[in-house]
């Protein structure tokens, strides 16, 4: 364990256990009070998003993959010999395997993520099943500018699965797609997945799932808080809510305080009234046509798209010149 530590390389990520505080510390003290999904994923959390995953109302995670497997062949075809494959926010690796399979022409592949742990877990899976595949995994929020190891070769094609991109404000996906054209360099690609708009019935209903997981996913941050940052959080007091925002094209969720409360979070004191919420996430819903402006004026140049015959979710290629 101590060797394949050495493996992962760390580039400008400051102490997880100070930043998750102050973030939600400051998430807390604004209004609206928020916190960045990002913070859902520790052990648990992670665990009930792949039970997400595969629930019969959340389609996007099956469609993708559906739309990756169906163009496979056309995906490795926009990939040059010799490059190298930088995953953001790699967590399972699930998709990208269906590309690394695809395109035995990459050289390497870089898998971003914020937890060491489980690039680490990844990395020995991953070179195991593709020994001809220089696998060079990075620890760092990938939200933020990072450094790409020496040894990853000049060209590159990044990898956004997962329509996460949605999870972001229109103008945090612009800074994040500056920023990969940045960490990616000229003559880049980037593949990413988007949820597209949809009947609301059916978006509602992929966030409030009959088994009540999707609940238990979002109430899971607040059980990280009160142990993590001595939290004194009362689950029974706090409900899972979630809906289509038309106005917006997007879903939200949010937690609420069903009465007024105060709350310590890392040693101070937090107040709500009764009704207050978390918003704990935004899932933004693009059209081809609104995506393909936001690429355009960040300096990408959509080249083709790849969608399933319900038009649900599509997969985008993007070229940097």
């Amino acid at each position: 364990m101590v060797a394949l530590k050495k493996t992962v390389q760390n580039f400008d990520v400051a102490d997880p256990a100070t930043s998750f505080a102050m973030d939600v510390l400051k998430g807390l003290k604004s209004t609206p009070k928020s916190i960045s999904p990002k913070y859902f994923y520790d052990a648990a959390g992670s665990e009930l998003f792949e039970q997400i995953t595969d629930l019969p109302e959340y389609y996007p995670t099956r469609t993708e993959l559906r739309i990756l497997e169906d163009n496979a062949t056309a995906i490795s075809a926009l990939i040059p010999a010799g490059s190298a494959l930088v995953e953001f926010g790699s967590g399972s690796s699930r998709k990208t395997r269906i590309v690394l399979a695809a395109a035995p022409q990459l050289a390497a592949y870089v898998p971003v993520d914020i937890s060491g742990e489980m690039l680490e877990q990844e990395a020995v899976a991953l070179r195991r099943e593709f020994p001809h595949l220089s696998v060079l995994p990075v620890a760092a929020d990938f939200t933020q500018p990072f450094d790409l190891p020496p040894a990853v070769p000049p060209v590159r094609v990044g990898f956004f699965p997962g329509s996460t991109i949605g999870n972001f404000e229109p103008h945090e996906a612009a800074t994040f797609l500056r920023s990969a054209a940045k960490i990616l360099g000229p003559g880049a690609m980037l593949i990413v997945g988007t949820d597209l708009q949809k009947d609301s019935r059916i978006l509602n209903a992929a966030y409030n799932d009959a088994a009540g997981v999707t609940r238990a996913f979002n109430l899971n941050l607040l059980k990280r808080i009160n142990r993590e940052l001595n939290g004194t959080f009362d689950l029974d007091t706090f409900e899972h809510h979630a809906f289509y925002n038309r106005e917006r094209h997007r879903i939200e969720m949010h937690l609420a305080s069903n009465k007024r409360q105060k709350v310590r979070v890392a040693g101070e004191s937090i107040e709500f009234r009764a009704g207050e919420t978390i918003h704990t996430e935004s899932s933004y819903k693009y059209s081809a046509n609104s995506f393909g402006a936001l690429a355009k004026g960040t300096g990408w140049t959509p080249v083709t798209s790849w969608s399933d015959p319900n038009r649900y979710f599509c997969v985008h290629a993007l070229a940097l010149k």
